[in-house]
């Protein structure tokens, strides 16, 4: 079982370890709603405008006033369907001749429903990325029954499949949680090797399909190869809502249309004219944009917290074990009164309580990784909170703060969970 730098073991399906304040989902839930006091908070005594939203991730509602009458389930996929696959089609490579289209209510139903479509009970499903397969990838093979073996780069997919039997279905990852990206040339023997022994290729390109394209100059999803992929649409160059735009073979795609509305996660039809709009609006420039800004804080960052922060081509992260290091030095500590998930999210609450700013940290539930992530920081809202060394101002007094409460159980509880009951 892996293990972080403190030696705790990872809990089940997650890169990081469960400790004695967060448990399980359940506490992330009561956690999230804590946060939501904060914002509440905040916007009743400072306005709506103090909450900065330098998550790096875009889940809003953009449809203009006289699109009301298009949101309606039925109205909507009547007269708006036809769009909204041109442009999906064109926004994922797809060729209309021998792909379809499918919104899903979001990236992790699309996984889990392709996933339950493709592999039955006993198969066996490979998870390749960089650095390791998203939680919902782990949890989607679990639910269809499946052994379910991951992989960090080719050398180890490689020898996987070459050493497994039965296996149906390889799960990629272009861009990982770490946000290190497979290169094209990975990318292709991969889908080389699970096509020779007879496997489909899902992709989950969450944030792949526009960050490998606009960045790395990589092919649009579907022209991979792959045989199914989803991407969310609230991420890098989109702007919401939150959805799982699924594209692949179109008998595929059908069966898992299928599925998904047998279900209830299919995508609300009225969301369609909102899908369009950030369809339409979407260009490449936007997420070299959001990159070039994001490296302006990690440079302000790194001014603070020198080699603490880690550095990727195109975000940064200042990882749980090293959040926790810093408070404990800071505050004189030397046993170590947490496991890092539970640091971060000290910090993430710190930042949101004090400064009004919401992190990556409150988007999954459970969080996909116990760093805080550098990411995608639209310079327009970076400027209205003021700039980048006042972003690092906060982090570097955020941790101050975090340094005063972790030796104090009852602090730290309440600064996570406030009044909630937690026994």
């Amino acid at each position: 079982m892996a293990t972080d730098r403190f030696g705790n073991s990872h809990a089940p399906g997650l890169p990081y370890a469960h400790g004695e304040y967060i448990r399980s989902s359940k506490d992330d839930h009561a956690k999230l709603r804590h946060a939501w006091r904060f914002i509440e908070q905040r916007a009743r005594e400072k306005g709506l405008d103090q909450v900065y939203n330098l998550s790096g991730l875009d889940r809003r509602f953009d449809a203009l006033p006289d699109e009301a009458e298009m949101l309606d389930d039925e109205l909507a996929p009547a007269l708006m369907v036809d769009r909204l696959n041109a442009l999906a089609l064109d926004h994922l490579g797809g060729n209309s001749s021998i792909h379809g289209i499918m919104a899903m209510n979001r990236q992790t139903a699309a996984v889990l429903t392709a996933t339950l479509v493709l592999v039955r009970p006993g198969e066996t499903v490979i998870g390749v990325s960089a650095t390791g397969s998203h939680k919902c990838v782990v949890h989607a093979a679990k639910h269809a029954g499946a052994n379910f073996i991951d992989t960090v780069g080719l050398g180890p997919f490689e020898k996987a499949i070459k050493e497994s039997s039965n296996v149906t279905l390889v799960s990629m990852t272009r861009l990982a949680v770490s946000y290190e990206i497979l290169n094209v040339k990975e990318i292709e023997r991969i889908v080389d090797l699970a096509h020779g022994v007879g496997a489909k290729v899902l992709v989950d390109d969450a944030g792949g399909a526009r960050v490998g394209p606009a960045i790395f100059d990589q092919p649009k999803m579907l022209e991979l190869g792959v045989d199914v992929g989803s991407t969310g649409l609230d991420k890098y160059g989109t702007i919401g809502p939150r959805i799982g735009l699924l594209g692949g073979q179109r008998e595929i795609v059908e069966e898992i249309r299928a599925l998904a509305f047998d279900l209830g996660v299919e995508a609300r039809p009225m969301l369609y004219p909102t899908i369009i709009r950030s369809l339409e609006q979407y260009d490449p420039e936007r997420v070299r944009e959001l990159v070039a800004s994001t490296k302006v804080v990690i440079a302000a960052l790194k001014k603070r917290l020198g080699n603490r922060i880690t550095e990727t081509p195109v975000i940064a992260r200042l990882d749980g074990e090293d959040i926790l290091e810093i408070a404990m030095e800071r505050a004189g500590l030397a046993e170590r009164p947490m496991v890092p998930a539970e640091a971060s999210a000290g910090l993430a609450m710190l930042l949101l309580r004090d400064y009004g700013v919401m992190t990556v940290h409150f988007a999954g539930l459970p969080p996909g990784t116990s760093s805080m992530l550098i990411k995608f920081m639209p310079p327009e809202t970076l400027a209205l909170f003021g700039g980048a060394g006042k972003f690092a101002d906060a982090v570097d007094q955020s941790l101050d703060q975090l340094a005063g409460v972790i030796g104090d159980p009852a602090a730290f509880r309440s600064l996570l969970f406030g009044e909630e009951v937690n026994p």
